[in-house]
């Protein structure tokens, strides 16, 4: 079963001002969002008395706030919230999270399907910048060699406290190319209007870049503790016409042990899972997160986050 999890628009209590951001790291952003979008679509059952042995009521069915389509699951049930103003007015960056170990066919239909998410849940056909983020790269300003593939040189400060996945090992180029096939595919059709990737320091740019018919715009790199960018991938960059950005997320946004944890029905789940072999009123399996799509809609001539949220999908492999 597909699970698609969803925060809806996490600035609907008011747009953000850009010059103002909230440096607030993505995976801590996400969970948090997504608990919350949860709670708001919870039934609120008719209270029950405390359970003798002093336990809280049982948490609401999953079933009264989720949507089953064939074998697809909206969590919570999910209504698209399109952009108020016309498509022009607004400058649309969507980020994607890549999970280690999916084929690359494979993936190539996730990038398509987080797309499509996105352009229907903003109601629009196109987005000006995708960004896409391979597993396991991590970008070091102070360490030359931290691009040469180095799946340790991710502090465990990146992952807030969340243990990093042992298969979140950094890939291959010719993996990365096959996958950014697709994405030059999208910006053929108009789709996209431009193409970034994120955590890549010169070595990498020099083996990606001879192979792409499309060149990335946008290299969005994670400079820890500091501000310094290092003097050659400046150069570098500048000499390719690429934008270097700054940025705050972690490369395993959505690990699956905090996954399981949210849906979970322990004290911090929303009760989808089962807790145990008796519990029958939930769905029992294992679950592997799939892909992360943030988006985020800036409001042009105001420089105000319109919009902005996430999807994840997950698919359960349920027991027998």
């Amino acid at each position: 079963m597909k699970l698609i999890l969803s925060t809806s628009n996490i600035m609907s209590g008011g747009p953000s001002v850009i010059r103002r951001p909230i440096f607030e790291k993505s995976n801590t952003e996400l969970t948090s969002s997504l608990r919350a979008n949860f709670t708001a679509h919870q039934s609120s059952p008719t209270p029950t008395p405390t359970a003798v042995n002093g336990t809280a009521s049982p948490k609401p069915s999953f079933k009264t706030w989720t949507t089953q389509e064939g074998n697809t699951l909206w969590i919570p049930t999910h209504t698209p919230s399109p952009l108020a103003e016309p498509r022009e007015s607004y400058d649309i960056t969507v980020k994607l999270f890549y999970r280690p170990n999916i084929p690359a066919d494979r993936r190539c239909v996730q990038t398509r399907e987080a797309i499509d998410l996105v352009l229907k849940e903003l109601g629009t056909s196109s987005i000006d910048l995708l960004i896409v983020s391979f597993p396991g790269i991590s970008f070091d300003a102070d360490d030359e060699d931290s691009d040469f593939d180095d799946p340790q040189s991710e502090p465990a400060s990146e992952q807030d406290g969340a243990v990093q996945d042992a298969e979140d090992l950094p890939e291959d180029i010719d993996t990365m190319i096959t996958t950014w096939r697709t994405l030059e595919k999208l910006h053929d059709q108009k789709v996209v209007s431009k193409l970034g990737i994120a955590e890549f320091g010169c070595a990498r740019l020099e083996k990606f870049l001879p192979q792409t018919r499309v060149k990335p715009s946008v290299d969005q790199i994670n400079v820890r503790d500091c501000c310094v960018v290092p003097k050659p991938l400046i150069l570098y960059a500048k000499q390719q016409k690429i934008e270097l950005l700054t940025h705050n997320d972690c490369t395993n946004v959505l690990p699956r042990g905090t996954l399981r944890e949210i849906l979970g029905s322990g004290e911090h789940g929303v009760g989808v899972l089962a807790g145990g072999a008796l519990d029958a009123e939930r769905l029992k399996g294992d679950v592997e997160p799939q892909w992360v799509v943030k988006y985020t809609a800036v409001v042009k001539d105001r420089g105000v986050v319109e919009s902005k949220g996430y999807f994840a999908v997950a698919e359960l492999r349920e027991e027998s």
